[in-house]
């Protein structure tokens, strides 16, 4: 079988407060790329116009943890992002990655699954050699069919200007994503499991109470809002089914820890690394782990 999913894109925290996110990651000891403002189409084939949201980026490489922020209220939304803030800000976002998202599109349609079609997404870059525009194509899936979250397919096309050198290394030695928790109301397990198998291609496993799938560098742990307690607990929730958290790779645990520490966040124990509440982190709860 040949998978058109490679990996996890990434991930994104939506908040209406960018200044706040940004201060609270760098302190976790992330290295941030400059803030960039949105173009965005609104539909297959249209030109991306300025949108009112800009990021800034933690990166790793392959996967980034994107800082999203709604920056001016009048602008533009034509990826209705204000709607979703107005819903609850957070973990909001997942991409995975692809490196052809026609083909990608063409297969989720096929098993039954609407998309908003191939869009186009542009922002202008500072490079070492000057300033550059990145340029990408995104599959949205309809967000009325992924309660969990806003979930979609991304491409690079430059992927040289996101994911620059200066900007990869991180002083908690941060080095990728290594999976994304989701939790799913126990009317919608079923299904939510059922969906992330036909877009991954791959069949699910169990690691105890949490459901594993994975394809390439993708993998996503999904509970049961039963079994939250157990695997979150005390984490805040904030819908039925919901992006609870990230699993952040590091080189060494225990030096990561010191770094969030010393910004004053409380962290907890777990059995390959730390966690840090979704209450602490704008909304996502952080493992960080060296596997």
């Amino acid at each position: 079988m040949t998978r058109d999913i490679h990996g996890i894109h990434h991930t994104g925290i939506l908040t209406r407060d960018l200044d706040g996110l940004e201060q609270t990651y760098v302190s976790f000891g992330f290295t941030l790329s400059p803030r960039s403002r949105h173009l965005l189409g609104g539909r297959p084939g249209q030109a991306p116009v300025p949108g009112c949201t800009a990021n800034r980026c933690a990166l790793f490489g392959g996967s980034y943890i994107e800082l999203l922020g709604i920056v001016d209220e009048t602008a533009p939304d034509p990826w209705h992002t204000k709607a979703m803030a107005d819903e609850y800000e957070g973990f909001r976002l997942l991409n995975l990655d692809t490196g052809d998202a026609e083909a990608a599109d063409r297969r989720l349609t096929d098993t039954g699954l609407r998309t908003s079609g191939v869009l186009r997404l542009e922002r202008d870059v500072d490079t070492e050699e000057g300033p550059r525009t990145v340029r990408a194509r995104a599959v949205h899936l309809d967000p009325g069919s992924t309660p969990e979250g806003y979930v979609g397919i991304a491409q690079h096309l430059t992927r040289q200007y996101v994911h620059q050198p200066r900007y990869l290394s991180h002083p908690n030695g941060a080095r990728g994503l290594g999976a994304v928790w989701m939790v799913a109301d126990e009317t919608e397990f079923d299904a939510v499991t059922r969906r992330y198998s036909r877009i991954l291609q791959t069949a699910p496993g169990r690691e105890g109470p949490v459901t594993v799938l994975e394809a390439g560098a993708a993998r996503l742990r999904i509970v049961r809002a039963t079994d939250a307690g157990e695997v979150l607990p005390g984490e805040p929730v904030p819908a039925d089914s919901y992006l609870a958290a990230m699993t952040v790779l590091v080189d060494d645990t225990d030096g990561a820890r010191k770094i969030v520490e010393s910004g004053g966040t409380v962290t907890r124990t777990t059995g390959d690394g730390f966690f840090v509440s979704a209450r602490h982190a704008h909304g996502s709860g952080l493992f960080f782990s060296t596997s």
